[in-house]
Order: C-alpha cells, then structure tokens, then sequence
C-alpha cells in the first residue's frame, strides 16, 4: 500500500505538470522566457514527487493522527506550489496582493500547528511535534534577502522531536526511523532549491501582467505569451501659464513687484482697533459665526477595546491512562503524589502553575510541559527527565537519573543528589539555569549552567567553548 500510495502521489505531480503547460511549444510556467521560469516550478514538482511523497507514503502505513497531518502537510506544499506557478508567470504585485497570495500557504501552516495542539494527548503526540515546530518552514517565501537560514533554523527546531522518534523506535519498528529519514530530507532538499533559484528571496517573472490577488497564475495563449498590454497616456503637462483668462503673466508680476517692497510689504495692512479685537472685546464673540469645521488638534474618538475571546479553562487531569500518568491543568495544587508506580510507566504534567508533584518509587520518564512555578520531586528515573517551554521550575533528585533536558526554559534550578552527580544535563534554547550540587553538610552549591558560548575555528575545526560571563 505504500508503495501504491507513492506512485499516485507522483501520477498527481505529473498531472499536475501537464495541466500547467500552455500551448504546443511548452512554455512551462507560461512566461515568455520559457525555461527561465518554469524551471523552479519544476524543481518544486521533484521535491513533492520525491522526499513529500516518501514521508506521506511512510506516514500512511504508520496511520493514526501521523497520516492525518501528513495529509495536511501535502496540502500546505501544493499549496506553495500554486504560489510559485503564479510567481513563475507574473510580475511582482503589490504588497497588500502579495499578503493575498500568501494566504493559502499561511493557512495551512497553521492548520498543521493547531493539529498538534488539539492532539497532545496522541501516542503519536512526538511525530506530531516534529512536524509542528519545522512547519514555519514554508514562510521562506515571505523571507528577504536569506530565505535558506530560515528553513535551517526550522529544521533545527524540529531535531529535538526527531531524535526522541529515533531513540523510542530504534528498536522495535524501522519505519518511524525511515519517516524521519525522509521528513528531514524535505527540509535538507528544500534548502537546496532556494539556494539555487531563489537565493536572496522569491523569483518573480521580469515579464507578463503584475500578479493579481485572484491567486491562480494566468496562462499563455496556444499561440505563444501575449504582449503586456501598452501603458496608459501620460498625465497632462502642468498648466504654468495661469488662469485660462489671460492674467497669469500680470498676476505673476504683482507678486514679485509686492516681494521686492522688502520691509515696506506690511505697509498696505490695515490696523485693527481694540474695539475691533474679539479678545478685548467680549460682545463681539457673541456675534460671531459659529465654527462648522472640525476643531483643531482635536483627538481622535477612542476606539473600542477589541473583545479578546477568554480561553476556556481545562478541568484539572490527574489519572494514569495505560502507562501514563497525565498531571494537567492544575492550579496551586501543592499536593500532588505518585506513588504507585512501575518501572514502563511515564509521567507527563502539561500547563501545571503554581504547584508542586511528588514521584515516588522509580519509572522510566517524567516530561514537564508548559508549566510555570512547578516543583518537582521524584525518587529513581531509568530513562530522561525534559523540561520543555516552561518558566521558573525547580527539581530535586531523590535517588538517581541519567539525563535532565532543558529545552526552550527560562528559569529552572535543578537539585542533585549524591547519587545522582553523573547526571547528563542537556540544555538548547534556555536561560537561567543552575545547578546544585550538595556538600557533605547537607547544603548546597549552586553552579549556573553557561548560556553564552565562543566559537572559534582552530585551522581543523570549530572548537565551542563557555564565556566566563556565560552563568
């Protein structure tokens, strides 16, 4: 099936092609420059055909929410793929078109991230992280003048998710090792072809009519591309000579024969009385017409606040669902225990404030989510400990655990103990963090775990090291 799944994906592609050929000449994206243009519209079509359409392929015999969102994803591409058709054609709109045009693209990325959002309860729950976090990928389009850095940067978002697909199928099904294969080589392949053909940002055709926000790219006539239609009569030249009566050369003398009177121009001004002065004289304001104008200076009304719609608050989770412990929604809850637990069970705490959870006794992992002002506690972890998007968390061993992994944190304070000091802790996108380590009077030192690092090419590689400024 999968095999079958691919080769329809690559029939569409090539439907595709042969739809948006005009005329018996071929002119590809339907620009007058034939192969100039159409050839990035080409290079798009074997990225579909190739890497997309192994990772859709491969999603569609894993299923569940994966082959969902990698339908979405075929879509988010066809959609840029109609984008470049257009830009293959046309002639750069203007901005407010251009946003347009984007629309679709934009759509569909955020079709993809909401997935994941309304999924997080997936056993598939990881895949769907990857896909989330590199989509944003798409939005080179949008990117001047390094579109490449961006899809790069997308790609490194999404490796913290991959690995854990790598590490948690590398020994019991291949096929999730080939689906991130595959899903990386998207990106990989996508950095290639903008560096080619749109190195300092999206190609648009020198040639044709100026795109139009109806997004479907305009087509060549069979006969071959019709000619730009001719511009428009220049504006009239500027009057200079006047009013059409004739004064223009005796008005134009006045005012330069009133100019040349120096200091004596004031002398011709008629002097006004107090009794003529509306300030000295109070009964003349009241005769006075009344202003119909606006009033100068005047503020502008103020506009309404917008009506910001209330996210609806989640009821608390605290139950185990097969192997998982699910600790959600919970506000200053300061007593939050997990004591019987086995060794394949997991603990994940997603959008905790305020509290505080205790596991006992030892597990495989514990995963901390979203949450702010959380205290942890925890006896024996045989696998990992991640903190992921969360602020101002505190940790403390009881017994042992391999690795702590901080990933997009800020604020977090970790709590070793004797038998825990060969703890790895793997740090990305995070600050203040520190670690302390106890002394023998059952105290502790804190160390900060650097955050600035120097890097420096020593004539055979980058040697990275932490600046003494780096806690």
């Amino acid at each position: 099936m999968a095999e079958l799944a691919s080769l329809v994906q690559r029939l569409e592609v090539a439907v595709g092609r042969l739809e948006s050929i005009s005329g018996p000449e071929g002119g590809g994206g339907g620009d007058c420059t034939g192969g100039a243009v159409s050839v990035f519209v080409e290079a798009y079509d074997e990225i579909i055909s190739g890497p997309v359409a192994q990772y859709v392929s491969l999603s569609q015999k894993i299923g569940g929410d994966v082959k969902t969102h990698a339908d979405m994803m075929k879509h988010a591409f066809s959609s840029q793929r109609q984008l470049l058709a257009t830009a293959s054609s046309s002639q750069k709109p203007s901005d407010a078109v251009l946003a347009t045009l984007m629309q679709p693209v934009s759509k569909a990325i955020q079709q993809v991230q909401d997935f994941r959002e309304q999924n997080r309860r997936s056993p598939q729950f990881t895949h769907l992280s990857a896909v989330s976090e590199s989509v944003p990928a798409l939005g080179w389009v949008a990117m001047a003048p390094k579109p490449g850095p961006h899809v790069r940067d997308m790609l490194e978002a999404a490796m913290f998710y991959t690995n854990r697909v790598l590490k948690d199928y590398k020994e019991t099904d291949k096929t999730h090792l080939e689906w991130v294969k595959a899903y990386v080589s998207i990106w990989t392949e996508l950095q290639n072809y903008i560096k080619q053909h749109h190195t300092t940002g999206l190609t648009w055709s020198k040639s044709g009519p100026v795109a139009s926000a109806s997004a479907a790219p305009p087509r060549a006539p069979a006969g071959g591309c019709a000619p730009p239609p001719p511009p428009g009569p220049p504006p009239p030249p500027m009057d200079l000579s006047g009013s059409s009566g004739g004064g223009g050369d005796d008005n134009r003398n006045a005012l330069f024969a009133s100019i040349n009177l120096g200091s004596d121009i004031t002398s011709g001004l008629k002097h006004v009385s107090d009794k003529e002065k509306t300030h000295k004289n109070p009964t003349l304001r009241s005769n006075a017409p009344v202003r119909t104008g606006p009033k100068p200076f005047a503020s502008a009304p103020p506009r309404p606040a917008a009506f910001a719609t209330p996210t609806p608050k989640q009821p608390p989770v605290f139950e185990l669902e097969g192997k998982k412990w699910k600790v959600e929604n919970q506000e200053g809850a300061q007593d939050l225990v997990i004591s019987d637990t086995e060794l394949k069970q997991v603990v994940y705490a997603y959008k905790c404030n305020k509290s505080c959870l205790q596991v006992k006794n030892k597990l495989n992992s514990i995963t901390i989510d979203n949450c702010k002002k959380l205290g942890l506690v925890f006896d024996d972890v045989v696998g990992i400990v991640e903190i992921i998007n969360c602020r101002d968390i505190k940790i403390q061993v009881m017994g042992k655990v391999p690795t702590i992994s901080i990933n997009k944190t800020d604020g977090c304070h970790v709590y070793l103990s004797k038998d825990s000091l060969s703890c790895e802790i793997v740090s990305a996108k995070s600050s203040e963090m520190n670690v302390l380590v106890p002394k023998g009077d059952g105290d502790f030192t804190e160390l900060p775990v650097p955050e600035q690092f120097k890097t420096v090419w020593d004539g055979n590689k980058l040697v990275t090291t932490s600046t003494e400024i780096s806690g």
